[in-house]
């Protein structure tokens, strides 16, 4: 298989990034297909130097993605933290060692932020999802919350 390379997105790459989010049994059920606010955000991201979209290729074709976050905060000793969201990678291209390198690229990103953690939620009906990060060395340590405003 040929290597993936990760990039920050570009306005042209937000449909893919949407399609990759719509692309399975929860994202089916939330996400939309009018592209409009999906560009205004990532509109507003571009503008929040400590928030980023990346995307992973394969060529021109794009086949994953995260979007990373870098928050400073007091707590942990001052800690600064990454936080990562919407992670995918292409069904038809899991398990070939793509998510890995994607977590890989985040660690890294994260590492030259200055963070000193890496962290995220995830679905509690993501079963898989969670072996994989367990098998990265992630600890399910909290319990998160959500509440829509």
């Amino acid at each position: 298989m040929t290597a993936v390379s990760f990039r920050p997105a570009q306005a042209a790459d937000v449909a893919a990034v949407v399609a990759l989010l719509a692309d399975d049994i929860l994202g089916r059920g939330r996400e939309g297909t009018d592209l409009a606010p999906y560009l205004a955000a990532f509109e507003a991201m571009q503008a929040e130097a400590a928030n980023q979209l990346i995307v992973g290729t394969i060529g021109p074709d794009i086949i994953a993605c995260y979007q990373i976050t870098f928050i400073s905060g007091l707590s942990l000793t001052a800690a600064r933290r990454a936080q990562i969201e919407g992670v995918r990678v292409a069904p038809d291209l899991r398990g070939q060692g793509i998510g890995a390198d994607l977590i890989h690229d985040a660690e890294n990103r994260a590492r030259a932020a200055g963070c000193t953690l890496l962290q995220f939620t995830t679905n509690k009906a993501r079963l898989e999802a969670h072996r994989f990060y367990d098998r990265l060395g992630f600890t399910a340590s909290h319990i998160g919350y959500k509440k829509s405003l």
